[in-house]
């Protein structure tokens, strides 16, 4: 029912734009699974949208409505590219390893910034991660223009990482890359960690009633802080691998919006593990084939986005129906 209610608002979408829908669903298709290129395309934009859409699910599973998946997917490239300007003198597979642990710590720290200012000072975590989006934009400027900056240029970019310490290639003709693997274990992790431990039901307890988790004796405080900690710590890790897995360096333009992106795909994919997944491959599948359609029609790269926005309103409209189908007549009237 998802599928095909996403596919209408694809074809509606095309329709909109005064594009013709059979060549342009052939476009998008071409572009997105025609061969094992696009299939590889769809799997590289699809990681950082399943990392940091996991890290919205933990967050706002608790009650903690994270909008800093960006911000931390910044902060965790700057400290991953801190970590292999520090330790450039390691092995590759070495240096690879201290890049992750760098960033997801990062992003960790800067996720876990948010979630003290909520449950000891009662600032709303919506407030504070939106704020410190634009501090770690500063932050990465700062870093690319100053210590991070690669030598002997004036560009804002840093030192390019050695082809030893970038991911391995899964196909060594395209972009596909470990990473996508270590997508897929975290949301596999996340599912057992949400679903199947005594930690994951009580986070979810506290997001759905915190009364009751103090009922049940449960440290809303804790529950939520280390939710705000995983939660940057998925996005930093998103940062790392499109380091370490594509760039090989970080810019101005680092951030590319996937952290933001990650609220309607998290939304769409139901806050749940199994879902997100297949909503980032949907979502990877439209940047990738929209990439091809922008090459025959200029409004190509637009259509993702229209896509994302209507399909999430569609989404937020059947949930209001169907919750308001479930309320008494009595209780909708008042």
């Amino acid at each position: 029912m998802v599928a095909l209610g996403l596919f209408l608002v694809l074809v509606l979408t095309l329709v909109a734009f005064g594009l013709p829908v059979g060549s342009s669903l052939a476009l998008l298709w071409e572009g997105a699974a025609g061969d094992k290129f696009g299939i590889a395309r769809t799997l590289v934009k699809a990681t950082p949208l399943i990392l940091t859409s996991l890290a919205i699910v933990v967050s706002w599973r608790a009650g903690m409505y994270n909008i800093g998946g960006e911000g931390q997917f910044i902060i965790g490239n700057v400290c991953g590219a801190a970590a292999a300007k520090l330790c450039w003198h390691l092995p590759g597979p070495l240096l690879n390893l201290v890049i992750l642990l760098a960033a997801i710590v990062g992003g960790a720290v800067y996720a876990g910034i948010a979630g003290l200012l909520e449950v000891y000072r009662g600032v709303q975590c919506v407030i504070s991660t939106i704020l410190l989006n634009f501090i770690s934009v500063e932050v990465l400027s700062w870093a690319v223009s100053g210590p991070l900056r690669r030598p002997g240029t004036t560009m804002p970019e840093s030192t390019p990482l050695p082809q030893s310490a970038m991911f391995l290639r899964l196909d060594p003709q395209s972009d596909l890359h470990m990473g996508v693997l270590y997508a897929l274990l975290s949301a596999l992790l996340i599912y057992v960690f949400l679903y199947l431990t005594p930690a994951g039901f009580k986070l979810r307890l506290v997001g759905e009633s915190a009364s009751a988790a103090r009922a049940n004796r449960i440290s809303s405080r804790r529950v939520q802080m280390s939710a705000m900690l995983i939660s940057g710590g998925l996005a930093g890790l998103a940062g790392a691998i499109q380091y370490a897995g594509i760039a090989g360096s970080i810019g101005i333009d680092t951030g590319q919006n996937w952290g933001f992106l990650a609220i309607p795909v998290a939304l769409l994919g139901g806050l749940h593990p199994v879902g997100v997944v297949f909503s980032s491959v949907y979502f990877g599948a439209l940047f990738a084939g929209s990439d091809n359609l922008a090459r025959f029609t200029p409004s190509g790269s637009m259509i993702v986005y229209v896509i994302q926005a209507v399909a999430v309103l569609a989404f937020i409209g059947f949930k209001t129906l169907i919750d308001r189908r479930k309320l008494r007549p009595s209780e909708v009237s008042a």
